[in-house]
């Protein structure tokens, strides 16, 4: 079984994998503090409340934003499962070409999502992902990474909002039925929402307007489903883009392995 790792700056994925088949998946908050045996440890009480046999995992990849943890979690597959993980690396082992200036500057993640959307809804495709900063990356119908846009996340936005508004209540971020909101409470979440809504579909017509005809719109990420249901421009939300590609990106660098050495 492959065991597949999204490091992300706020949260930390995890998805187990049997052959093409997704068994499990847990989402976990980013704690950039853990040791190795933490990390350790935490994977195997999420295994054995799953039933996953902890010596069933065969290799791991990991898809890392937060450098610090990255020689952690190497250090963690290496004393608990005896593997070496494959980290992707986008300038290097991603099997999509890059046209970002330079390749090694775009976010292991984006480029795992670009190349699980290409290989799932084809190209030309956008991929929205709502994390700590939401990221709208371009595909080209040829399966190039052509380059995207990062703004704020709606998270990061209210945040800034209630700490520098005094008087303003930390709410709940949830769509509301009226944009106009006939209480504090209702007035900041129908801005944080549909504000964020108008913000999204406003970078994706103009990324559209420029890939041309034809392109498809994939959201994934924590807030995917819920911004996703405000726009008709999102066609797709699709939660496990980010480990359906991290599975791909390490299926593809196994046969390259195994290739290059039938040929030795």
């Amino acid at each position: 079984m492959l065991l597949v790792i999204d490091v992300g700056n706020t949260n930390t994925v995890l998805g187990v994998y049997d052959g093409d088949r997704l068994v499990q998946s847990w989402r976990l908050t980013t704690e950039r503090q853990r040791t190795t045996d933490e990390y350790g440890i935490l994977c195997r009480n999420l295994f054995e409340l799953s039933g996953i046999r902890w010596d069933s995992i065969t290799a791991i990849a990991i898809a890392s934003v937060v450098p610090p943890l990255n020689y952690t979690l190497r250090r963690m597959a290496s004393v608990y499962f005896h593997v070496e993980p494959l980290f992707i690396d986008p300038a290097r082992n991603a099997g999509m070409p890059v046209r970002y200036s330079p390749p090694a500057d775009v976010g292991a993640d984006r480029i795992v999502n670009g190349v699980a959307a290409f290989a799932r809804y084809g190209g030309p495709c956008i991929v929205v992902d709502f994390g700590t900063a939401t990221t709208f990356d371009a595909i080209s119908a040829s399966g190039e990474y052509l380059g995207g846009v990062i703004c704020p996340g709606i998270q990061i936005s209210a945040e800034a909002l209630f700490s520098r508004a005094a008087r303003l209540p930390r709410v709940e971020i949830a769509r509301t039925e009226s944009v106009i909101g006939e209480s504090t409470v209702a007035s900041i979440q129908s801005g944080l929402f549909y504000g964020y809504v108008g913000l999204v579909e406003g970078i994706l017509h103009r990324m559209i307007g420029e890939l041309g005809e034809g392109v498809k719109v994939i959201a994934t990420g924590g807030l995917a489903a819920m911004i996703g249901r405000g726009t008709g421009i999102i066609e797709t939300v699709d939660p496990e883009l980010t480990l359906e590609g991290l599975r791909l990106i390490y299926e593809r660098n196994r046969e390259a392995g195994a290739a290059d050495g039938d040929g030795r």
